[in-house]
């Protein structure tokens, strides 16, 4: 293997090493924050920071895989971490549906969103910055397991839009329900999002493995 190849896939672990870190952060300020103002599409986007988490641990190994042969099929780990993935991302749609439907039925409204504006916006920088970076490594690398990683990492941008949106239309009209919605919004992804854990752990393809 040449040294450009090396230098590529030493650059493809760190970026799986920056998700997992910048996740692990991302999700505990979230959750403080959701759980400090009361806000559920702020708390449920922290929960699913965690998730990725275990996505991202996963995507480690799989960089480990293919740096040592790319054509070898996904190892027991990784479809471990995938089916794990999946379960969470069930989860967290389910725990989110049930909360939303509670607070549009009480109709409880957050202390505040300003803090689920500032992180939806740091977030959508950074996983974007993550994208174009793992595309570029994944180009150069000629692999397709990469470049579908890149792809996926966009699920992150769309969650972190829905959470844009309903933070920002919460500060700017004190509509409650908004909250809520947003969280019915995350409850989307998130069912795709385990849906196409358990696919990948199966060996099969699924949405986000097609060049974007």
């Amino acid at each position: 293997m040449t040294t450009t190849f090396e230098r590529y896939y030493r650059f493809a672990l760190w970026l799986g090493f920056f998700t997992i870190f910048y996740n692990l952060l991302e999700g505990l300020v979230s959750i403080f924050f959701g759980v400090h103002d009361e806000a559920l599409t702020l708390f449920g986007f922290g929960i699913d920071s965690f998730i990725e988490v275990i996505s991202g641990i996963g995507i480690v190994g799989m960089v480990y895989r293919i740096r040592r042969n790319p054509d070898t099929p996904r190892s027991q780990f990784e479809r471990t971490a995938l089916q794990i993935t999946g379960m969470s991302f069930y989860l967290l749609a389910a725990g989110l549906a049930v909360t939303a439907i509670f607070n549009i039925v009480i109709g409880h409204k957050p202390e505040t969103t300003l803090p689920g504006l500032i992180i939806s916006l740091v977030s959508i920088a950074m996983m974007w910055a993550l994208v174009s970076a793992k595309r570029k490594v994944g180009r150069a690398l000629d692999s397709a397991p990469i470049l579908a990683d890149a792809n996926c990492t966009l699920v992150c941008i769309y969650m972190s839009l829905v959470l844009l949106t309903a933070s920002l239309i919460y500060e700017l009209t004190g509509f409650g329900f908004v909250d809520s919605i947003g969280a019915l919004g995350l409850i989307y992804f998130s069912f795709n999002e385990g849906k196409e854990s358990f696919e990948k752990a199966k060996g099969m393809k699924c949405d986000c493995e097609e060049e974007k």
